[in-house]
């Protein structure tokens, strides 16, 4: 993942880490991606099993992308279960456009963003006293790191959808600006102005609760 949004955090390491050649590091990526090629042609053919080595290798990073998109574990795997199912069904028209990673993605995003827009519309919807309490202020945060993760968690909960998944993307799925523009199928020019309004965003939230948190 990226360095911190907005408070980078010290920089561990080792002595004398063992780092691999290139030779070495291209040649494990060339075999990776061989095999996942293999699994990719089978699967479009209807092979269970080598869409499960997919799933294996994909699943994690799916449900994390669906948690930072939705903010609830439960609905997270929702969504990705969703996705992987749709990913299924869609897989005889999969042409290799892309990567294999970004056109999952693209899919775990949409499934993300629609059951967002479905949240929304049934939280507008409901007046209870169950659901104010479920929309309370959160609690303060913590002191250290866990507070930190809180916080911005919470913050990135209060960015448009678009600029949350284009965010997510880069900042906590690595991926490149023109890989995140693929996967929510939006222009570069977009994409880049997308992620400078919500570091704006981001930076101008985590100023407010820092000085709400010094006043108090």
């Amino acid at each position: 993942m990226r360095s911190n949004l907005l408070k980078p955090g010290p920089i561990q390491g080792r002595s004398n880490p063992v780092v691999p050649s290139i030779s070495e590091s291209a040649k494990q990526a060339a075999d990776e991606a061989s095999e996942e090629s293999g699994w990719i042609e089978r699967a479009c053919a209807g092979d269970t099993a080598a869409f499960r080595r997919l799933v294996e290798r994909y699943g994690d990073r799916a449900y994390g992308l669906a948690l930072r998109m939705l903010g609830s574990p439960e609905e997270a795997e929702e969504a990705a279960q969703d996705a992987l199912v749709r990913a299924w069904r869609a897989l005889p028209r999969f042409r290799g456009d892309s990567r294999f990673a970004t056109w999952l993605y693209r899919i775990v995003v949409r499934r993300a963003l629609d059951r967002s827009a479905a949240l929304k519309a049934r939280r507008a919807r409901e007046t209870t006293l169950e659901e104010t309490e479920l929309e309370a202020p959160p609690s303060p945060d913590l002191p250290g790191s866990e507070g930190v993760s809180r916080r911005l968690d919470r913050l990135l909960g209060s960015l448009p959808d678009v600029q949350r998944a284009a965010v997510v993307l880069y900042y906590y799925g690595d991926r490149s600006v023109e890989e995140v523009a693929r996967t929510l199928g939006l222009p570069l020019g977009t994409v880049k102005t997308h992620l400078h309004r919500a570091r704006a965003l981001l930076r101008a939230g985590w100023e407010l609760e820092e000085r709400r948190s010094g006043i108090e």
